[in-house]
């Protein structure tokens, strides 16, 4: 019986620091672990006993790359737990903020993190050299969310105008008419992206998913919606701790989540395009169709072609609310604190993010719950590699080890939610 390993250091593309294991043992993969090994920040703990108006500036700091999605989750629970519910224009701004966020962290995503695996380049550095154009296409684009993030949100990394009830400010219409122009070009490089990915070699890997996402009436879902996921399940925010539950592995500082009896699911970009295809606006719709999309996709690797197609849709949605913008007469609904639960879902770039928040009656947080979308990803993670890896085990170790790597990507996992995913150790016993 021979052993080979693997050992990769410092590899980057991947946000946060963790580890991955395949063991191969005659011709099949036996395990496939992602270990998450970067330590526990607390975030929770940091939350009690702080007055719930510190909730969004906390939250905010999880992430850098999607601050956004986690100060949206605490304001709605919050907002749900004191029965306050921010309508009109407000409303309006928050969704126009999150189209910000799509915008940066997916670009982001796609060009500098994701599409080097398509291109056969070690990272964008190497990729630009080869594609300055496309590369500079990339940037531009990002900057025009990180545009919408910092007159919304005041700056644009952890934004400090969003408040529970709306904002401390609100721009006037003049001021979002240089968005607009910067939007109308984003939209037009968001459908060029959507045509470049479009035309990657994918594997063919499909999997039968239990995709999870909010579902809204009549829109593509950001803020608000339920709960549902391509199996059937149809629960309002509040009931998210009845159908699923977190465990922890020994070998990962995140905890895992499942469907409470069931088993691993996947939210994000794949989960939220698939069970909403018909609230993307026409525009998405067709660019998704040209670039080969069905109206569901199960195939991970396209992730990267949803991804942009997400980008197209946040450009002309972003645009919408614009034209249609009207100033409200006050920047924040009034908030009256009292005591109870406040359950808050919102959809992070990487996918569902929940909140619940246990409040005193003066609006003290006396307990904070946050589950993020990596930790509800990582199960499904683990069994892709472990179902598509074993198609390529006729590849030297430096291949297999990229197909392993490109395999995590895929998902965008936020491990520390900054960009080192640590070692790959390969074990092919035989």
């Amino acid at each position: 019986m021979t052993r080979r390993t693997i050992k990769v250091e410092g590899l980057a593309r991947v946000e946060g620091e963790g580890a991955l294991k395949v063991v191969v043992r005659d011709g099949a993969v036996e395990t496939a672990e992602l270990k998450i090994f970067e330590p526990p920040r607390f975030f929770e703990a940091l939350l009690r006993g702080r007055a719930y108006s510190e909730a969004p500036d906390i939250t905010a700091r999880i992430c850098g790359i999607c601050p956004v999605a986690y100060q949206m989750s605490a304001v709605h629970a919050i907002e749900n737990a004191f029965g306050v519910t921010v309508t009109g224009p407000l409303r309006d701004l928050r969704r126009l903020l999150y189209c910000g966020e799509w915008i940066e962290s997916h670009t982001l995503h796609i060009y500098m993190l994701h599409a080097p695996d398509f291109l056969g380049y070690e990272g964008a550095i190497e990729m630009a050299r080869d594609h300055p154009k496309i590369v500079r296409r990339g940037l531009e684009l990002k900057k025009a969310g990180n545009a919408v993030v910092s007159l919304l949100g005041g700056r644009e990394i952890h934004p400090i105008n969003v408040r529970v009830g709306g904002f401390y400010r609100t721009p006037r219409r003049r001021e979002l008419q240089p968005l607009a122009d910067q939007l109308k070009w984003a939209r037009d490089a968001a459908l060029e992206t959507v045509q470049w990915a479009a035309g990657f070699d994918f594997p063919e890997c499909e999997r039968d998913y239990e995709f999870v996402s909010l579902r809204h009436g009549d829109e593509y879902p950001f803020n608000e919606g339920r709960i549902v996921s391509s199996r059937g399940l149809d629960i309002a925010p509040s009931q998210y701790d009845e159908y699923f539950e977190e465990t922890q592995v020994e070998r990962s500082t995140a905890l895992h989540a499942r469907l409470r009896g069931g088993g691993p699911y996947l939210v994000g970009p794949l989960a939220r395009y698939s069970l909403n295809f018909d609230r993307l606006s026409p525009l998405a719709q067709g660019a998704a169709r040209e670039a080969g999309l069905g109206i569901t996709c199960t195939n991970p690797y396209r992730s990267i072609v949803v991804r942009a197609v997400e980008v197209l849709y946040a450009c002309d949605e972003a645009l919408n609310i614009i034209n249609a913008y009207e100033e409200p007469e006050r920047p924040a609904a009034t908030v009256q604190p009292r005591a109870g639960i406040g359950y808050g879902a919102t959809e992070a770039p990487r996918g569902l993010l929940y909140h619940r928040y246990r409040l005193e009656a003066d609006g003290t947080i006396a307990e904070a719950n946050i589950v993020p979308p990596t930790s509800q990803n990582q199960a499904s993670i683990e069994e892709d590699l472990r179902r598509f890896i074993g198609s390529w085990l006729d590849l030297p170790d430096e291949s297999l080890r990229h197909r392993c790597e490109q395999t995590v990507r895929n998902h965008d996992p936020c491990i520390s939610c900054a960009t080192h995913f640590l070692r790959l150790e390969l074990d092919r016993a035989q």
